[in-house]
């Protein structure tokens, strides 16, 4: 009989025992969040910044819901990316069901958000209530971008809980086992504002997914 793991509670060990997940340590496999970065305009910064000021405005009023920080951070970060216009379309709370190589795990759970581009999963983002590090969805988010359609070509993803933001690429082939790459992790606390990378990183990805 199967096994059935909600995503929730699976973890990186069980992606490496089921599905023989392998992470890559050679910069070059996911290069994309450091390369070929678009520059931001004077109004994409000013934008920037009052989403920085939204983020310890909510700090001010705990606890920071999931839901306060799809609506305060993340959508307006999608919004100025362009990701809720065409090619790009919407899709929240999808059901999303992998199973392990040997149809031996199951591994069941719901999307935050997922962002299809003609029909290909462009990114899929997961978010976190804030009290939590995004390494505790690590595992989960990838789950998800294990069951993308495509199995040729790369999934991105970016984790976030509102504070932290972490990116993530996986590649599936057919015949070899998934890999996965993460990015170095941006805050928003830090003096300087690092959601300009962020923005940076996601218009990039959204080109070339």
């Amino acid at each position: 009989m199967a096994q059935t793991l909600q995503s929730r509670n699976v973890t990186i060990r069980d992606l490496i025992d089921q599905f023989g997940l392998q992470k890559v340590q050679d910069e070059n496999f996911f290069n994309e969040w450091r390369t070929d970065l678009p520059e931001l305009t004077d109004l994409d910064k000013q934008f920037l910044d009052k989403i920085k000021a939204s983020f310890f405005n909510l700090l001010d009023y705990p606890p920071l819901s999931e839901k306060a920080i799809q609506l305060t951070i993340l959508s307006p970060l999608l919004f100025i990316a362009d990701f809720f216009l065409p090619p790009f379309h919407i899709k929240t709370e999808q059901s999303i069901e992998i199973t392990s190589q040997d149809e031996g795990t199951i591994i069941r759970g719901q999307l935050d958000i997922l962002l299809l581009k003609r029909g290909l999963w462009a990114l899929v983002i997961e978010s976190k209530q804030a009290d939590f590090s995004v390494e505790v969805g690590l595992a989960q988010l990838i789950s998800y971008l294990l069951a993308k359609a495509d199995i040729e070509k790369p999934a991105y993803g970016m984790i976030t809980n509102g504070a932290s933001f972490l990116f993530i690429k996986v590649v599936r082939h057919q015949d070899s086992s998934p890999q996965y790459a993460t990015s170095s992790q941006f805050d928003i606390r830090r003096p300087t504002n690092e959601l300009y990378e962020v923005l940076k990183i996601l218009k990039h990805l959204g080109q070339i997914s």
